[in-house]
């Protein structure tokens, strides 16, 4: 029983968003802060005595809730998908087998209440009660992605693309309104704003969205058999495996040309460019090749796979922009 909770909950993927979120907090938001750009006597300077607002209860509070209602969405999205479960991935399933259809329920109803509260609460400690409102909505949209959108053309790919890309900006979502609150004399007088926190942060959010509604897709692909049986109306049931590959292939053409355009206007040091050319964008035109040549499940199965991957090389990136600040500035 304890084993199969595990699974339906996906911990493996949990972990990821332990990592994503404590990787822009302690190796992105902390080195920012220790090199934000200021203005002093007409001279561009480091604004001093910045750090951390959020105390390491309150980001533990954080990131639990963010599992626990994610967690509650994979329990709900197994217990609706069972049967297209059975076509698609039958090994897999474990509502009805493993877990009971009523203990799944209480499953996801216990992790969803234990994770809004800990939301509201921690929204209520920081001094920003409206927070709150955020965990509700993630909650009610994950119940819904599973019993609505996710049968309905593309609205479910947008909204899991959506909440992923929420994961990383959740950090500063509730770091900034401290610092500001904490901090803001300081940054008045050096002219300071919190942009590159919201600029790099942001810049994670679209790469982490791109890749998801790619994967998603993808992943409508592989499951096209069930899909089509029970009258989904995913992409490519509704507008033909073709057409989806070609909308892979032009979205994964556009996050290269993301990437390509931000290196070089913006992140030009060899190091960036070494490792962006080999993490990403080579990873990213195999992926192209990959999808050209796919025509089976287990060839969709493969290319999302990779998107996995590529997306974790792109939260490695940030320990690249943890040593670059660190050591190539002083």
């Amino acid at each position: 029983m304890i084993k199969a909770i595990f699974r339906i909950i996906r911990w493996p993927n949990l972990l990821i968003i332990i990592a994503t979120q404590c990787l822009v907090r302690y190796g992105l938001e902390a080195p920012l802060l220790q090199h934000l750009p200021g203005v002093a006597d007409g001279k561009s300077v480091v604004v001093p005595e910045l750090s951390l607002a959020m105390t390491g209860f309150q980001f533990f509070l954080l990131v639990l809730t963010t599992v626990l209602l994610t967690a509650a969405g994979y329990v709900i999205n197994d217990y609706f998908d069972t049967r297209t479960d059975m076509i698609n991935r039958p090994e897999k399933v474990l509502v009805g087998r493993e877990i009971s259809r009523r203990q799944a329920l209480v499953l996801h109803i216990v992790l969803n209440v234990v994770g809004i509260l800990a939301g509201i609460y921690l929204s209520w400690s920081i001094g920003f009660s409206f927070l709150g409102v955020i965990f509700l909505l993630v909650a009610g949209l994950l119940w819904f992605y599973s019993t609505t959108y996710k049968r309905q053309f593309l609205i479910g790919n947008l909204l899991v693309a959506f909440l992923t890309a929420l994961v990383p900006f959740m950090v500063p979502l509730f770091e900034i309104p401290l610092l500001n609150r904490e901090f803001s004399a300081i940054m008045i007088q050096y002219h300071a704003t919190w942009r590159p926190l919201i600029v790099w942060s942001a810049g994670i959010s679209l790469f982490a969205f791109l890749l998801t509604l790619i994967r998603e897709i993808i992943k409508d692909m592989e499951d096209y058999e069930g899909d089509w049986s029970f009258g989904r109306n995913s992409m490519p049931v509704v507008a033909g495996l073709d057409f989806t590959r070609y909308t892979v292939i032009s979205l994964t053409g556009i996050t290269i040309v993301f990437i390509v355009l931000l290196v070089y206007f913006y992140l030009g040091d060899m190091i960036t460019v070494i490792y962006t050319g080999l993490a990403l964008v080579l990873p990213l035109v195999w992926l192209i090749i990959r999808m050209v040549k796919a025509r089976s499940p287990r060839d969709y199965h493969v290319a999302s796979v990779l998107t996995k991957w590529i997306m974790l090389a792109g939260l490695g990136y940030i320990l690249v922009v943890d040593y670059l600040l660190s050591h190539l500035t002083g």
